[in-house]
């Protein structure tokens, strides 16, 4: 579990499954828990997880395994964490782009 991931960009539930320590059963229950989690499917309906998928599993099971966790307290502590990842000093795609224009049209001004 230590162990880094390997530098891939998808992952088999088999895969993930070893990574994170769970059976695969226990990462299709979390997926609908969690809403964070989608991995996505082959036309075969095979799940692919993405690395972003890998690391929230690892947080996941940290959360429920290490820190004791209910599932409820598991997704409100996640959802805190992904609040405090978007920093107000942060901005998105569309407000650089908003204050691009308006740096724009003042400079044509």
């Amino acid at each position: 579990m230590s162990a880094p991931l390997p530098d891939k960009l998808y992952f088999k539930i088999g895969e993930v499954a070893k990574l994170v320590g769970v059976k695969p059963y226990v990462l299709r229950y979390w997926e609908t828990e969690f809403s964070i989690l989608r991995p996505g499917k082959t036309r075969a309906r095979h799940r692919l997880y993405r690395r972003k998928d890998v690391e929230v599993l690892l947080e996941i099971r940290r959360l429920l395994y290490t820190e004791r966790y209910t599932i409820e307290g598991a997704k409100r502590r996640l959802r805190e964490l992904s609040a405090a990842s978007s920093e107000p000093g942060v901005m998105t795609a569309a407000a650089v782009r908003d204050e691009l224009v308006a740096l724009y049209r003042m400079l044509e001004e």
